[in-house]
């Protein structure tokens, strides 16, 4: 193990140890069946208890109503961005409202347009997606057949800390990079998603969550796989599932019950890494300079960059020869991102802090 590295990447993002551990252990064959977890049927009657045991573990961590379902699909948030418009807009005169407040929810537009109207009820770009919106700054129309937003955009690192006031509006949210980093009142969501390789597991299966007054509304006739009324209809086996992708998120579920104690217990987790990492950047009389206002940063996502270009080479030279891995910026908007997902220890962090205090002081001789 000595020669893993502290894995700041965007995704996919680092995962528990004990999960990985759990995966070696169980790779060559399943205690009892024989069969890796990677050749194994998703007919079996063991996957058959991985897919009951992981909607069980989410419907604990999220104390989900009955009254939605839990759907494991493939595709990621970009076929989202195209399914939601598909069954929730197409045929429909009713407009749907975007909140825009970064580079993901931004890419979901232009694949809603494909089915119907929309309209962007806010677009933080002329802040160059340094803040989320004010209520009195966007309004969702009573008329809209859905409202859409993304809690966490992992490019700008800002996120949503409650959710936008959508009214009656069936309100749909990406939750791709922020899921399960706390606990969500899921009583007033519609349709929440999430791709798995942020907090959840490897790259390859995606969660769906949405009520059944939803799963109604849905357009009939759509191609099988695209529909999520098939989806729920067929419990998720529509097609061939991720068989190992699912297998590891009910790993992480496990660990987020077991070893974390929870939501609850995870945000305060997350809320001391991210507040480590703030306060430093806070009191470094710019040397390092975030870019998400303080009312509006990541506890996933910390963006900031250094005085110039050069500074900030040297700083991601310096970080590698530490140990400290995928700090490197977007290549839309540069500069530096430290993601620090759920599975990101503290030792992570504090790892990443006491390079921050030696860089700046050494900079500065």
């Amino acid at each position: 193990m000595t020669d893993r590295v502290v894995n700041f990447s965007p995704g996919p993002a680092v995962l528990p140890l004990e999960v990985l551990t759990q995966a070696r252990d169980d790779l060559l064959a399943l205690p009892g069946i024989g069969i890796s977890p990677l050749e194994i049927s998703h007919r079996s009657s063991w996957f058959d208890g991985v897919l009951a045991e992981t909607e069980a573990n989410l419907r604990r961590l999220l104390s989900l109503p009955d009254n939605y379902r839990v759907l494991f699909m493939q595709g990621g948030a970009r076929l989202q961005f195209s399914l939601i418009p598909l069954n929730l807009l197409r045929g429909r005169t009713q407009p749907a409202d975007y909140l825009v407040t970064g580079t993901w929810s931004q890419m979901a537009v232009p694949e809603a347009r494909k089915e119907g109207q929309v309209r962007v009820v806010y677009d933080g770009q002329g802040a160059q997606f340094s803040r989320l919106p004010r209520p009195d700054e966007y309004f969702v129309g009573s008329d809209a057949a859905y409202a859409y937003y993304t809690s966490n955009e992992t490019i700008q690192g800002v996120q949503f800390l409650s959710e936008p006031v959508a009214g009656d509006v069936p309100l749909i949210c990406d939750a791709s990079s922020d899921f399960l980093c706390r606990p969500l009142p899921m009583e007033k969501y519609a349709l929440v998603y999430a791709c798995a390789q942020k907090n959840l597991g490897p790259a390859g299966v995606t969660i769906v969550i949405l009520r059944d007054d939803l799963l109604g509304r849905c357009a009939d006739g759509l191609h099988t796989v695209l529909s999520y009324k098939q989806c729920a209809k067929e419990k998720s086996l529509l097609n061939t599932p991720p068989v190992f992708a699912v297998y590891i998120v009910l790993l992480v579920t496990r660990w987020l019950l077991d070893r974390v104690g929870g939501l609850a217990a995870m945000e305060a987790l997350n809320r001391q890494k991210a507040n480590l990492l703030y306060t430093l950047i806070d009191q470094s009389q710019g040397f390092y300079q975030g870019h998400a206002e303080p009312g509006s940063r990541s506890l996933m996502n910390v963006t900031f960059r250094l005085p110039d270009e050069a500074t900030q080479t040297a700083f991601l030279a310096g970080a590698r020869e530490r140990g400290l891995a995928e700090l490197k910026g977007h290549r839309s908007v540069g500069g530096i991102r430290a993601s620090i997902y759920n599975a990101m220890p503290l030792e992570g962090v504090w790892a990443l802090a006491d390079y921050l205090r030696e860089f700046q002081v050494y900079s500065r001789r």
